[in-house]
């Protein structure tokens, strides 16, 4: 399987990149700093600089030419403004699908974030109300694809602890934590999973081993 990963320096994307290395999965990150590419090549990862903010959909699908799927895993970051929220958070996730369709890729996996919703209500931090804002439209966006198999994954909390293998995942389950290595675990899994395709899920830690978890949502459907 070749995957390529938008956001390739992000913390689950390192994870997830060595995790499909390690099988034997062809891999590649797309990154904006070239500074970063030896850590991607560390985990076994080609680098692909090329910055989704300022790119055509054209430029992207000529680095998706023989994939298997994309997943979206880039993010605007902490610190920044509401404007990155939408021009990473949706804006680029949206010119990844456009890119994924025009390459005939198959398969997308959005890391997304519980609570995303495009019609968030107003809260205290107007900056994470967009966030939550961006999120959610390019979730409604990529997920009413047709031909786009897209699997939206909306974990809780991240933390950056051991995983554990054990998570909860259901449509709703309610405020929790999740360490990024379990996070990345699941992208596996559902990759693995063809019929997650067009499935919305939260994620968070819990009792049921990942394999276990993501199959039941294909016996789901």
């Amino acid at each position: 399987m070749r995957v390529v990963v938008a956001g390739g320096h992000g913390k689950i994307a390192l994870i997830l990149e060595r995790l499909l290395t390690r099988r034997g999965d062809t891999v590649a990150g797309l990154i904006r700093n070239p500074g970063h590419a030896g850590d991607l090549e560390a985990a076994g990862a080609e680098a692909i600089v090329l910055d989704l903010e300022n790119s055509s959909v054209e430029a992207v699908a000529g680095h998706l030419q023989g994939a298997d799927a994309v997943v979206f895993a880039a993010g605007a970051g902490p610190g920044s403004g509401a404007a990155r929220k939408e021009t990473v958070d949706r804006d680029a996730a949206i010119l990844l699908a456009d890119a994924a369709q025009a390459a005939g890729v198959p398969r997308y996996l959005m890391v997304s974030s519980m609570g995303a919703d495009a019609d968030a209500a107003d809260g205290d931090d107007p900056v994470f109300t967009t966030y939550l804002r961006a999120k959610g439209a390019a979730d409604d966006d990529v997920r009413g694809r047709p031909g786009l198999q897209a699997t939206i994954v909306r974990p809780g909390m991240l933390t950056d602890d051991a995983g554990t293998g054990l998570v909860t995942i259901a449509e709703s389950t309610g405020r929790g934590s999740i360490p990024r290595a379990d996070v990345a675990a699941v992208l596996v899994a559902v990759l693995d999973t063809p019929e997650t395709g067009g499935q919305t899920f939260e994620l968070i830690g819990g009792d049921t081993p990942v394999d276990e978890a993501v199959a039941a949502l294909s016996r789901g459907r």
